[in-house]
């Protein structure tokens, strides 16, 4: 039988407010379960605006703790409602003046499996993210979830060949990759990296990155969130670049057996020959 998993993405327009935030991702939640999808994940910092477009102490108010934190546990209480894995992006706060850009991964019986850490951060125009977070520090987890294995890569980490490779080598079947990202900036990259990962991985990707515009600057976030399969290949139509939307795919996991198979990548790799990628 088939290994065929329903998963689901979320791109969201900022509300104005956490609550009315994160009480329309519980709906698309609930939406998404009545579709029969058994898996969601959420864009980048999803309970608050993509505030790294200034640089403001104000902004810290946004952090929680994680997995402490109002906003996991209200998604736990929801992953045992809906009977989903949840994959919740947040801006975490560990100790005082210890902050990350941080998901949680929660497993449909609520219990919360672990978190993943951005490790790249960006400090660019309208990206102003060091500001606010220190690089990631827990490695590449891959988290065995009542769908299968799944892994994390966050926003602006997806430029960066090697968490994908890591998340490939520790079994990951499925990586979700939440982002903020804004026309001007990376609209072309947008519909290669991700596929090419995938490929170069051979595994699914759910890209999903955030819609419209916000109170904190001119980004002007495109959407266009979408699974891709381990060839490379869309799975149904990317969403809309300019309205919120929910996206339920099916993957059928048996395709990354037969493309490791088929391209045999992972055989041939040549780690002993690749010292030199990580030389100061």
């Amino acid at each position: 039988m088939a290994q065929v998993v329903r998963a689901a993405l979320v791109q969201a327009t900022w509300t104005g407010d956490t609550e009315s935030m994160i009480a329309k991702h519980e709906e698309h939640a609930r939406r998404a379960a009545a579709q029969g999808a058994r898996i969601i994940g959420f864009q980048e910092v999803f309970n608050a605006p993509y505030f790294c477009q200034v640089q403001e102490p104000e902004h810290y108010r946004w952090a929680e703790a994680v997995p402490d934190g109002p906003t996991v546990r209200r998604m736990q209480d929801l992953a045992r409602e809906t009977g989903m894995v949840i994959v919740v992006p947040v801006f975490e706060l560990e100790s005082e003046g210890f902050y990350y850009n941080t998901a949680a991964v929660i497993d449909a019986d609520g219990s919360y499996l672990g978190k993943y850490r951005k490790h790249h951060i960006p400090q660019v125009r309208g990206f102003w993210e060091k500001y606010y977070f220190r690089p990631g520090n827990l490695g590449w987890p891959v988290f065995d979830t009542a769908v299968g294995r799944v892994g994390v890569y966050i926003c602006y980490d997806r430029h960066f060949p090697e968490g994908w490779r890591q998340l490939g080598l520790a079994g990951a079947q499925l990586v979700y990759n939440p982002s903020a990202t804004h026309r001007g900036l990376s609209a072309y990259l947008w519909q290669l990296e991700q596929p090419a990962a995938a490929v170069a991985n051979e595994y699914f990707i759910a890209a999903i990155n955030r819609i419209g515009q916000e109170e904190y600057g001119d980004n002007d976030f495109y959407g266009t969130s979408y699974f891709v399969d381990p060839r490379g290949q869309f799975v149904g139509e990317p969403a809309s670049d300019k309205e919120e939307e929910l996206l339920v795919r099916d993957l059928d996991f048996d395709l990354i057996k037969e493309v490791r198979d088929q391209w045999a990548f992972y055989r041939d790799r040549r780690p002993d020959a690749y010292g030199g990628l990580v030389q100061p």
